[in-house]
């Protein structure tokens, strides 16, 4: 028993030791993982992460602020999407463009060539924005949705705001160069996510082209082609890959070169973000894009290098004991956690680089105590995360010893306070009836002794006449 204890403090103590160091790794240290060390990503900004769990597997400057260029129509097409959903507007309707159509468009901004007065389906104009990032597309769906550009604008916000895009503020519907208009690489994560919700979007952004039908203003049908080299070579060769599912490019002399990228390997999803790109000095051609090439490089590295592991469950060891007071046959209680955390981790992650935090909810419990019984909690993180929280429960059941329990009442019951004073009280009356009597007593019969023997006797009987 005494060994038991000693060795239960002995691992409390080096998990109060390794709690106290901070989390955050100094220049140089590592992570734990060769895999996450070794992995460089060749933009200002990125992140790698699992839309089905939200699991990050790779960040770089993730929630600092960056200009998304055309990665902005993933908004712009999520809420005309959203508002087909809500019975606003069809993909089949067609809607005129107004004069709004080139609002906050500079020269050189990509284009599908929609004019003013053209009337045109709301589905092409999605296939507009998304395929080759018509700029103008984007001003017309937002007269379609919102009744004019600025109320739209407000309503991008909105959303980015619902969406948790904490570092976002939208200043027009397509991303051409505004000082304040910018989000981060996390941010458009989040809004890549909820778009690829959508089945249309999905079939968009995954298109290679789309046939524009003929309008009052294009007599003749107009192809319109992919800008995302992960699904098309059509503008930039040399970048498929296989398992890209889109989703949008963007790119302006301030923001750089910037891809939201998804993708599917057997079972697995992967959203990649990269932002700030460059393309490489003295490239020609469809060479150096390394927004293409970096993408598709940290999603297959995603998919390569990492798997789903246990990192918490019942088979968990080493947790200190709790002491359990009055208990029958032993007097503590080994716990284990309840449930299951598991994660995404590189693969060459073992249970030595992962932490552990225990809580317990007392250092010791009276018995009786029920198998399964909450005693604590325990929690698990990796390079400065946390996965989850379990909570710590009895592994068996300890019964109380019914003698030890009458002690310890009596104890409880003479130690409260008022039983102390009234004890007191009885005391001191006690003691003061003793001293009374014994003061009282020894005087009274002091005084009856003396008095009897001084007092003479009386004679009764007859007296002899003479």
């Amino acid at each position: 028993m005494k060994k038991s204890r000693l060795l239960s403090l002995l691992l409390t103590l080096l998990l109060t030791l390794s709690l106290v160091s901070p989390f955050a790794l100094a220049a140089g240290e590592s992570s734990g993982s060769d895999i996450l060390d070794s992995m460089v990503v060749d933009a200002k900004a990125a992140v790698l992460v699992d839309p089905d769990t939200d699991e990050i597997l790779y960040e770089l400057n993730a929630h600092e602020k960056m200009y998304p260029a055309s990665i902005t129509k993933v908004m712009t097409c999520l809420l005309t999407l959203e508002a087909v959903d809500a019975g606003k507007l069809t993909l089949e309707q067609t809607v005129t463009a107004g004069p709004a159509i080139h609002t906050g468009i500079g020269d050189n901004a990509s284009t599908a060539d929609i004019k003013e007065g053209e009337e045109i389906r709301i589905i092409d104009l999605l296939y507009a924005a998304l395929l080759p990032s018509a700029n103008e597309a984007c001003n017309v769906m937002a007269e379609a949705v919102s009744g004019d550009v600025a109320s739209f604008v407000e309503l991008m916000n909105q959303r980015a705001a619902e969406l948790g895009m904490t570092g976002t503020h939208f200043a027009n519907t397509h991303g051409y160069h505004d000082d304040n208009h910018y989000t981060t690489a996390y941010d458009v994560y989040l809004m890549s996510k909820e778009a690829m919700k959508h089945e249309t979007f999905r079939t968009i952004v995954a298109s290679l082209n789309y046939t524009m039908p003929a309008t009052n203003l294009h007599p003749e049908e107009r192809i319109i082609r992919s800008t995302n080299a992960l699904i098309s070579n059509f503008r930039i060769t040399g970048y498929l890959y296989r398992y890209a599912t889109g989703i949008k490019t963007g790119s302006t002399p301030e923001a750089g070169y910037c891809l939201a990228a998804a993708a599917t390997k057997e079972d697995r999803n992967l959203i990649s973000v990269v932002m700030g790109c460059e393309r490489e000095e003295g490239a020609t051609g469809s060479a150096g894009y390394t927004y293409f090439s970096e993408s598709s490089r940290l999603l297959e590295w995603g998919f390569n290098n990492f798997s789903r592991q246990v990192m918490l469950d019942a088979t968990k060891r080493d947790i200190p004991e709790v002491e359990v007071t009055l208990g029958k046959d032993t007097n503590y209680v080994t716990l284990a956690p309840q449930g299951e955390i598991s994660a995404l981790l590189p693969n060459d992650v073992s249970t030595e680089d992962l932490k552990y935090d225990y809580t317990l909810n007392a250092q010791s419990v009276e018995a009786p105590v029920e198998q399964g019984q909450q005693l604590g909690t325990i929690s698990v993180s990796f390079n400065d995360q946390t996965y989850g929280t379990l909570p710590l429960v009895a592994s068996m059941s300890v019964e109380r010893d019914p003698w030890l329990y009458r002690l310890d009442r009596l104890e409880k019951f003479f130690g409260q306070l008022w039983v102390k004073v009234l004890l007191v009280v009885i005391l001191v009356a006690v003691a003061f009836l003793v001293v009374r009597r014994l003061l009282f007593g020894s005087r009274r019969g002091r005084y009856g002794s003396h008095s009897g023997g001084g007092r003479r006797s009386r004679y009764t009987g007859s007296r002899r006449h003479r």
